[in-house]
């Protein structure tokens, strides 16, 4: 089971394995603070995909360009496949993320994605 967590909130007992999925450390949070099992930055969205998000307005048609153009990413991405193997070897992997908005960020779109594409 994958779940989704702003990085930026306490650690829980539940997260089971964390994985920070930033290409960029968040600002603020120190190593210890993050607590975090791994770092997989390669599976975040390309920097290029990530300023094109930022730089266009919040709304339901750029995340829908955002999903379809970041899961064109994913399909590409052999970082996916060590995010898959993660979700095998543990019962629960939470995607930590730094975005503020906790449920319009790539995380989620990688954990749907995750689902969708076993």
């Amino acid at each position: 089971m994958f779940m989704v967590k702003r990085i930026y909130d306490a650690p829980a007992p539940d997260d089971g394995y964390r994985v920070l999925v930033d290409r960029l450390w968040p600002r603020g949070v120190s190593k210890e603070r993050a607590d975090i099992d791994e770092w997989l930055k390669d599976v975040a969205p390309s920097t290029d995909l990530r300023r094109w998000f930022h730089q266009n307005p919040p709304g339901d048609e750029v995340l829908d360009e955002f999903r379809h153009r970041y899961e064109d990413e994913l399909d590409a991405n052999p970082a996916v496949d060590a995010l898959r193997e993660l979700g095998r070897t543990h019962p629960t992997v939470t995607l930590l993320v730094g975005a503020r908005d906790p449920d319009r960020n790539h995380a989620t779109v990688l954990q749907q994605y995750l689902e969708h594409h076993p």
